[in-house]
C-alpha cells in the first residue's frame, strides 16, 4: 500500500500503486501462524478448488476409474452440492472470523467459558454422531417417514434437542468470551462442527423421498429443526463478516412470518406454523434457492478469477494505467479514481471493498491537489459503486439477475453497457467541474508511471479480453470463468510475479477467504427470498404498486425505487438486489415493463444504496479513509452519483438504452443521453460555458437535462434549443456573474 512519505514526497518520483490486491485485515479476522496457519490456508485453498471442480465437472474417479471411498462424484445433486457449499462457508468463516473486534491485547487464554464451550462441542458431536446414524438407517432400508412416532422422537431428542442447544450456546460463548487473535475460539469450533450436523442430516433426508415433504404434515421435525439451527449459524456469520444491517432486515421477515396474521391490510399473512415454515425455508424456496444457486456457481468462480488476478498483481497494473491515462487531467488523482475503480470493480464484488482498494491510494492524492476530504472521499465512493455495474462482470448482481429472470447473462451484460457508460460520464463531469470551480492542477509528469512502460505489459488485460470473447463466443459462463482464470496464470509468466504452484494455492487460498462474506449474504439473502415466496407478501406488494400505478405510473415507479433503496441500505449488493427483486420487480412487471427493465431498475437502486444516505456504506468506508464526516460524506457521494437515481427512469421511457432496439435508436439515445448528463451534471455543480452558473441558469440545465434524458424526438428538440438558448444566455450575463 501506498505509504504516506510517498503521498508526501510525490515530487521526489512517481506514484506506484503497489498492494491494492492485497485483502484488508477486518477487526475481528483471525490472523494465524505456523502449523495453525498451514492448516487454515490448505481448508480454504481446498474449498475453493472444490468448487472449481465441480463446476468443471472434474472427477478422479472418472479419470483413473479407481472408486475412493468418500471421494465426491462430479457433477454433484444441485441440492448436496449447494448445502456442501453452505456448510464450507460456515466452517471457515467461523475459524477465520471471531464474534466481536479483537482487542490491541489478547486476554487470557485459560478461561472458564472456554471450558463451558468445550462442554457444548459434546452435544453438538452427539448430533453429527446422530444424523449420521440415520445415513446408515435409511441405506440399510429404514423407511423414514415424518409421522412415525419412534423417527420424530430419535429425531427430537437425539438430534434436535443436542443441535439447538450447541448452536445457542456456541452463538452466546462466543460474544461472551475474551478474545484471542491467534487461536479458534471453542465456541466457534462448536459452532463449526453445528454446521457440519445441519449438512449431514439434510443431505442424508433430501436424499431420500422426504424431499417432496417439504411445507407437509409428513415433513420430519429433523428437517425444521435443521433449519432453525442452520439459519441462526448463517445469520451469525452474515453478522460477524456484513454487520447487523442484513440481519435486522432479516429479523424483521422472520418475525413476520409469525405475526403476519395478525397485521392488518395487504400485510396480513396466513397462520404459519414454525415447523412448515422452517421445512421449507433450507430447499429451493429459500436457502438454497436462487441467492445460493448463483453464490455457488458464478459468484465463487469469479471470485476464484479475481484472486488469481490479484495474486498476478493485476490490480496493481489497473490503477497504474488509470494513474498513467488519466492523471495530468485537471483534479487528475479524482478522474483516477473513476478509471481504476470501474476497473477494480469488474473483479471485486462489493462496493465497500472497492473503495477500500482504491481509495486508499487515491482520496489522500485527491486532498493533496485541492479536494476537501469530504468531496474526496465522495467521489472515490461514487466511483467504486459505480463498479457494480460495469460490464461485463458487473459484480455478482447481475448473475442472480440471469438466475431469477432466466434471461441469458450475456444480453444482462450487453443491456448495461450504456447504462455504465452514462453513470461514469456523469462521475467524470461531476468531478472536472468542481476541479475547474476550484482552478486545481493535474499531476505532472515525474508524478505519474511512464505510459510507455505501462503499454509494454498491457497483455495483463488479456484474461478480462478472453472472458468477454468467450462469453460472445457462445461458452457458458462457467467456461469462459475458468479459461479467464487460467490465462491469468499463464500471462503472470511474463511479468516478475510468475505463479507457480505455490502462487496458485496462494489464489486459491485467497478465494476461499474471499468467499465466504459473499456467501453468508447470498444465504441470508435467501431466508427473507424464502419468507417473501411462503407468506406471499410480494405478490400482495404488487396488487399495491398496481393500484398506485392507475393514479400514476410515474408515481408508482418512484414507489419502488424507494422501496428498492430501502431494502438496500446497509447491504452488499449481491443481497441488496436479490430482495428488493422479490419485493418489487414482480409488480413493476406486472405493470407492463419489459422483464429486463423492471430488474435493471430494481438493481441500480440496489447498487446506489451504497451511498444513498442515510445508511451508505461505501460513502462510510471511504469517509474512514479521508477522515471526513461519514454522514457530510454520504450526502456528497449522493450528489455526485445523482445521475444513478435518473438513469433506470430512462429504461422506462427509452427501452434503447437497454439495447433494445435498432442500432439507429440504440445510438441516438446513447449520444442524447450522454449530452442530458452533461447538462444534468453542469446543473448540479453550477458550472456552464467555462464559468460558474447563476441559479436561475443551473435550475434550467437541470429542466433541460430532462428533456434530453427522456429520449423521444419531440424531447430531444427542445432540450437542444434550451441548451443553445442557455448558451447564449450565459455569454450575455457572463460579465454580470463574474462581477457578481
Amino acid at each position: 500500500m501506498t505509504t504516506d512519505k510517498t503521498l508526501d514526497d510525490q515530487t521526489e518520483g512517481p506514484v506506484i500503486a503497489e498492494g491494492v490486491d492485497e485483502e484488508p485485515v477486518e477487526h475481528n479476522r483471525r490472523i494465524f501462524t505456523g502449523r495453525a496457519y498451514l492448516v487454515i490456508a490448505a481448508m480454504s485453498a481446498f474449498y475453493a478448488l472444490f468448487h472449481m471442480a465441480a463446476l468443471n465437472g472434474w472427477s478422479i474417479r472418472g479419470w483413473t476409474g479407481v472408486d475412493i471411498p468418500f471421494l465426491p462424484v462430479f457433477p454433484m445433486e444441485t441440492w448436496n452440492f449447494r448445502i456442501i457449499h453452505i456448510a464450507g462457508a460456515l466452517i471457515l468463516g467461523f475459524t477465520l472470523y471471531s464474534a466481536r473486534a479483537f482487542p490491541d491485547k489478547d486476554a487470557d487464554k485459560n478461561s472458564v467459558l472456554d471450558y463451558l464451550a468445550y462442554a457444548a462441542l459434546l452435544p453438538a458431536i452427539y448430533a453429527c454422531y446422530t444424523a449420521f446414524g440415520f445415513a446408515a438407517q435409511i441405506r440399510d432400508g429404514v423407511m423414514w417417514n415424518g409421522m412415525d412416532a419412534g423417527i420424530r422422537n430419535a429425531e427430537i431428542y437425539h438430534y434436535g434437542y443436542p443441535l439447538i442447544i450447541a448452536t445457542i450456546a456456541g452463538i452466546v460463548l462466543g460474544w461472551m468470551r475474551p478474545r484471542v487473535r491467534g487461536t479458534i475460539a471453542p465456541a466457534d469450533l462448536v459452532l463449526s462442527v453445528c454446521g457440519i450436523a445441519v449438512a449431514a442430516y439434510l443431505i442424508t433426508i433430501f436424499g431420500t423421498l422426504m424431499r417432496n415433504s417439504t411445507g407437509t404434515q409428513f415433513a420430519p421435525i429433523g428437517m425444521s429443526i435443521a433449519a432453525v439451527a442452520g439459519s441462526a449459524l448463517i445469520m451469525e456469520l452474515t453478522r460477524r463478516v456484513a454487520g447487523l444491517a442484513l440481519i435486522i432486515i432479516a429479523g424483521v421477515f422472520l418475525t413476520y412470518v409469525f405475526v403476519g396474521d395478525l397485521l392488518p391490510g395487504f400485510l396480513n399473512a396466513p397462520d404459519i406454523t414454525w415447523q412448515r415454515f422452517f421445512s421449507q425455508v433450507y430447499t429451493d424456496a429459500g436457502i438454497l434457492g436462487p441467492t445460493t444457486a448463483v453464490s455457488s456457481t458464478y459468484i465463487i468462480l469469479f471470485i476464484i478469477f479475481a484472486a488469481f488476478l490479484q495474486a498476478s498483481k493485476v490490480g496493481d497494473y489497473f490503477v497504474n494505467f488509470a494513474f498513467a491515462c488519466a492523471g495530468r487531467a485537471r483534479g487528475g488523482p479524482a478522474k483516477v479514481a473513476i478509471f481504476a475503480s470501474g476497473l477494480m470493480g469488474m473483479i471485486n464484488g462489493t462496493s465497500a471493498g472497492n473503495v477500500v482498494a482504491t481509495g486508499s491510494l487515491t482520496i489522500p492524492l485527491m486532498k493533496k491537489v485541492g479536494y476537501k476530504p469530504t468531496t474526496a472521499g465522495a467521489v472515490e465512493a461514487a466511483a467504486s459503486t459505480g463498479g457494480q455495474i460495469m460490464p461485463p462482470i458487473m459484480g455478482a448482481g447481475a448473475f442472480i439477475m440471469a438466475e431469477i429472470t432466466g434471461i441469458p447473462y450475456e444480453d444482462i451484460a450487453i443491456a448495461a453497457i450504456i447504462p455504465a457508460v452514462l453513470y461514469f460520464v456523469s462521475i467524470y463531469f461531476m468531478v472536472d467541474f468542481e476541479a475547474a470551480k476550484l482552478n486545481m492542477r493535474g499531476m505532472r509528469e515525474d508524478e505519474l508511471p511512464k505510459f510507455k512502460d505501462l503499454v509494454r505489459r498491457v497483455f495483463l488485460f488479456l484474461p478480462i479480453i478472453i472472458l468477454i470473447a468467450a462469453l460472445f463466443m457462445g461458452y457458458s459462463v462457467i467456461r469462459a470463468g475458468t479459461l479467464a482464470t487460467a490465462s491469468a496464470a499463464v500471462v503472470s509468466w511474463f511479468t516478475p510475479y510468475r505463479m507457480g504452484i505455490r502462487s496458485v494455492s496462494k489464489a486459491f487460498e485467497l478465494a476461499g477467504i474471499m468467499s465466504i462474506q459473499i456467501i453468508a449474504v447470498c444465504a441470508c439473502a435467501g431466508i427473507i427470498v424464502g419468507v417473501i415466496s411462503l407468506t406471499g407478501v410480494g405478490a400482495r406488494f404488487s396488487s399495491v404498486l398496481l393500484n398506485i400505478a392507475e393514479a400514476n405510473q410515474l408515481l408508482a415507479l418512484f414507489f419502488a425505487m424507494c422501496i428498492a433503496i430501502l431494502l438496500g441500505m446497509g447491504m452488499p449488493t449481491t443481497a441488496a438486489y436479490a430482495v428488493a427483486a422479490s419485493v418489487v420487480a414482480p409488480g413493476l412487471v406486472q405493470l407492463g415493463i419489459p422483464m429486463l427493465t423492471a430488474h435493471f431498475f430494481v438493481f441500480y437502486f440496489a447498487v446506489v444504496s451504497a451511498i444513498t444516505p442515510p445508511v451508505a456504506l461505501a460513502s462510510y468506508a471511504a469517509a474512514g479513509i479521508s477522515g471526513s464526516n461519514p454522514m457530510a460524506t454520504s450526502v456528497a457521494s449522493f450528489k455526485i452519483g445523482i445521475s444513478a437515481f435518473i438513469v433506470p427512469f430512462m429504461f422506462f421511457y427509452n427501452g434503447a438504452i437497454l439495447m433494445d432496439g435498432t442500432w439507429f435508436e440504440v445510438i441516438r439515445a446513447g449520444i442524447t443521453a450522454v449530452f442530458g448528463v452533461f447538462l444534468l451534471s453542469s446543473g448540479v455543480q453550477g458550472w456552464w460555458v467555462g464559468d460558474r452558473a447563476a441559479w436561475p441558469i443551473r435550475i434550467a440545465l437541470l429542466l433541460v437535462a430532462l428533456f434530453m434524458i427522456e429520449g423521444g424526438w419531440m424531447s430531444d428538440l427542445i432540450g437542444i434549443a434550451g441548451a443553445v438558448g442557455l448558451y447564449v444566455v450565459a455569454q450575455i450575463t457572463k460579465p454580470k456573474v463574474a462581477a457578481q
